[in-house]
């Protein structure tokens, strides 16, 4: 699932409600709100929230990631992860600055470094 216009500029956001499912990779240029459930990976240009009822079973790549609800599996935030209060984080994280709200749930490592696949980041073999 791909989101742009026609013109092959930016949506902006796109919403996925609660009680939608998405089986499959969810790619956009735009800023993503997860309320639904997705199983797949999320790939995003701009900012992914997951909210409170959301939940992705595979990868999360964003420039700030938020979340609120779970994810099963890595999460690369080119700029900034918040792990809300309510949030349960199974998997790795890559990304440069972390926020974790009391209560937050994060079973995995934790890389700040570098975002994963950014220029900046070390050699493949390390």
């Amino acid at each position: 699932m791909k989101t742009k216009t026609t013109n092959g500029e930016s949506n902006g956001y796109t919403i996925i409600s609660s009680g939608v499912n998405v089986e499959g990779t969810l790619s956009s240029d735009g800023s993503i709100r997860l309320d639904g459930i997705i199983r797949g990976d999320v790939n995003c240009e701009g900012n992914v929230t997951i909210g409170e009822q959301g939940e992705v079973y595979g990868k999360v790549n964003g420039l700030s990631i938020t979340i609120g609800g779970k994810v099963e599996g890595s999460v690369n935030a080119k700029e900034k992860l918040m792990l809300e209060s309510r949030a349960d984080l199974k998997g790795d994280v890559f990304t440069k600055i972390l926020i974790v709200e009391a209560g937050a749930r994060f079973d995995g490592k934790s890389n700040m470094g570098q975002s994963k696949g950014s220029n900046d980041s070390a050699p493949a073999n390390s």
